[in-house]
Protein backbone atom coordinates (compact mmCIF):
# COMPACT_ATOMS: atom_id res chain seq x y z
CA UNK A 1 0.00 0.00 0.00
CA UNK A 2 1.48 3.32 -1.07
CA UNK A 3 -0.02 6.10 1.01
CA UNK A 4 2.85 8.46 1.70
CA UNK A 5 5.18 10.29 -0.63
CA UNK A 6 7.95 12.71 0.16
CA UNK A 7 8.32 15.98 -1.74
CA UNK A 8 11.78 14.98 -2.93
CA UNK A 9 10.24 12.08 -4.86
CA UNK A 10 7.87 14.42 -6.61
CA UNK A 11 9.87 17.18 -8.27
CA UNK A 12 9.50 17.98 -11.94
CA UNK A 13 11.16 20.50 -14.23
CA UNK A 14 9.07 23.64 -14.57
CA UNK A 15 7.05 22.99 -11.41
CA UNK A 16 7.60 25.45 -8.57
CA UNK A 17 8.59 23.18 -5.65
CA UNK A 18 7.96 25.78 -2.97
CA UNK A 19 4.46 26.94 -3.97
CA UNK A 20 2.61 26.82 -0.63
CA UNK A 21 -0.30 24.82 -2.06
CA UNK A 22 1.90 21.88 -3.10
CA UNK A 23 1.11 18.84 -1.01
CA UNK A 24 4.20 17.38 0.66
CA UNK A 25 2.60 14.39 2.42
CA UNK A 26 -0.65 12.49 2.16
CA UNK A 27 -1.99 9.57 4.16
CA UNK A 28 -5.24 7.67 3.71
CA UNK A 29 -7.39 7.52 6.85
CA UNK A 30 -10.57 5.60 7.60
CA UNK A 31 -13.99 6.66 6.33
CA UNK A 32 -12.69 8.14 3.05
CA UNK A 33 -10.58 10.82 4.72
CA UNK A 34 -7.04 11.98 4.09
CA UNK A 35 -4.40 13.62 6.26
CA UNK A 36 -2.41 16.12 4.20
CA UNK A 37 0.53 18.41 4.82
CA UNK A 38 1.65 21.15 2.45
CA UNK A 39 5.21 22.30 1.77
CA UNK A 40 4.75 25.34 4.03
CA UNK A 41 3.78 23.10 6.99
CA UNK A 42 0.03 23.74 6.81
CA UNK A 43 -1.74 20.49 7.65
CA UNK A 44 -5.30 19.28 7.85
CA UNK A 45 -7.88 16.76 6.78
CA UNK A 46 -9.71 16.16 3.54
CA UNK A 47 -13.09 14.45 3.92
CA UNK A 48 -14.29 12.77 0.74
CA UNK A 49 -16.93 10.57 2.41
CA UNK A 50 -19.95 12.53 1.13
CA UNK A 51 -18.57 12.86 -2.37
CA UNK A 52 -17.45 9.25 -2.74
CA UNK A 53 -20.78 7.84 -1.52
CA UNK A 54 -22.93 10.34 -3.42
CA UNK A 55 -25.02 9.38 -6.45
CA UNK A 56 -23.27 12.27 -8.22
CA UNK A 57 -19.77 10.97 -7.42
CA UNK A 58 -18.83 10.52 -11.07
CA UNK A 59 -15.22 9.36 -11.42
CA UNK A 60 -14.82 9.52 -7.64
CA UNK A 61 -17.25 6.60 -7.25
CA UNK A 62 -14.35 4.21 -7.94
CA UNK A 63 -12.81 5.38 -4.66
CA UNK A 64 -15.61 3.59 -2.76
CA UNK A 65 -13.27 0.61 -2.91
CA UNK A 66 -11.19 1.02 0.29
CA UNK A 67 -8.24 -0.74 -1.33
CA UNK A 68 -8.17 1.78 -4.17
CA UNK A 69 -8.74 4.72 -1.82
CA UNK A 70 -5.70 3.60 0.20
CA UNK A 71 -3.54 3.80 -2.96
CA UNK A 72 -3.48 7.61 -2.73
CA UNK A 73 -0.19 9.17 -3.82
CA UNK A 74 1.31 12.52 -4.77
CA UNK A 75 1.58 13.54 -8.39
CA UNK A 76 3.78 16.65 -8.57
CA UNK A 77 2.25 18.17 -5.45
CA UNK A 78 -1.35 17.08 -6.09
CA UNK A 79 -3.22 14.27 -4.34
CA UNK A 80 -4.00 11.51 -6.84
CA UNK A 81 -5.15 7.93 -7.28
CA UNK A 82 -4.66 5.37 -10.03
CA UNK A 83 -6.98 6.00 -12.96
CA UNK A 84 -6.04 9.68 -13.31
CA UNK A 85 -8.21 10.80 -10.38
CA UNK A 86 -6.87 13.85 -8.55
CA UNK A 87 -7.81 16.79 -6.35
CA UNK A 88 -7.09 20.48 -6.87
CA UNK A 89 -4.28 21.28 -4.41
CA UNK A 90 -4.89 25.05 -4.44
CA UNK A 91 -8.57 24.70 -3.44
CA UNK A 92 -7.59 22.13 -0.79
CA UNK A 93 -4.95 24.48 0.60
CA UNK A 94 -7.34 27.45 0.79
CA UNK A 95 -10.01 25.43 2.64
CA UNK A 96 -7.55 23.87 5.09
CA UNK A 97 -5.92 27.23 5.84
CA UNK A 98 -9.36 28.71 6.54
CA UNK A 99 -11.06 25.82 8.38
CA UNK A 100 -8.51 23.08 9.07
CA UNK A 101 -10.35 20.69 6.77
CA UNK A 102 -11.82 20.38 3.31
CA UNK A 103 -15.13 18.58 2.92
CA UNK A 104 -16.04 17.62 -0.63
CA UNK A 105 -19.67 17.01 -1.49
Amino acid sequence: MRNQTTPEENLAPGIVPKAPWRVARVQALSDFRLAVQFVDGTAGEVDLSRLVTSEQAGVFSTLRDPTLFAQVFLDYGAVAWPGEIDLAPDAMYDAIRAQGRWVLE
